[in-house]
């Protein structure tokens, strides 16, 4: 099921390129850095594929991507910044969040956030998603900006080269990747499951003992 709904957003990425070239590379790294899971190894991949062919221009296609990214990441960061933490201190223990749990964030990202969103960039599923906890954390704007673009940079050349160099047979790279990726989701939900269990438990305790 789950590979299925990655095939369709796979082909809506390069029917997205294929109907508007470059504006197509730069929608679909915005939608991808704005928490929508379409996939970027396709888009950079299928990107650089179409290098290799002389359709497109190597450079306008990684600066295409780059900027797509910087572009969502902002927009989701101001969502997590205004909307997203305002949503949670209001309605946070309804899914187990506290206001402990910002303030623990807060710390967090200020002393390791910019290592998180620098490599985070580089790191499949982690890299849609990095740029909302770092908003609803507050995480100083510029140094998320920079360091959002500064992250990007590597991913995209990187993507784009294989793209290039694999021609016709770029696909087999994503083919690589997507494992890491269901790896990552499964990692995210055994921790999130943790943090569900450990709250839970934490409650069930007589305040006393909490003490």
């Amino acid at each position: 099921m789950l590979n299925e709904v990655i095939n369709l957003l796979a082909d809506a990425a390069i029917s997205l390129i294929e109907t508007l070239k470059y504006w197509g590379i730069f929608i679909g790294m915005a939608i991808e850095s704005a928490c929508i899971p379409l996939p970027s190894e396709v888009i950079m991949l299928f990107g650089g594929f179409l290098v290799g062919i002389g359709k497109f221009e190597y450079w306008y296609v990684v600066w295409a991507g780059v900027l797509g990214n910087v572009v969502g990441s902002v927009l989701t960061y101001w969502v997590g910044a205004s909307g997203g933490r305002t949503f949670l201190i209001k309605y946070g223990k309804y899914f187990l969040i506290n206001t402990k749990h910002l303030e623990h964030a807060d710390k967090w990202f200020e002393r390791f956030g910019g290592w998180a969103v620098f490599l985070g960039r580089n790191l499949p599923v982690v890299r849609t998603f990095i740029s909302l906890p770092a908003g609803i954390a507050r995480m100083n704007f510029w140094t998320f900006f920079i360091l959002s673009f500064l992250g990007c940079i590597p991913w995209n050349m990187g993507l784009t080269y294989l793209g290039l160099k694999l021609g016709e047979h770029w696909h087999t790279v994503e083919q690589y990747i997507r494992p890491v990726s269901y790896a990552i989701v499964i990692l995210v939900i055994i921790f999130v499951c943790y943090f569900i269990y450990k709250n839970v438990t934490q409650n069930k305790q007589p305040k006393e003992a909490r003490k």
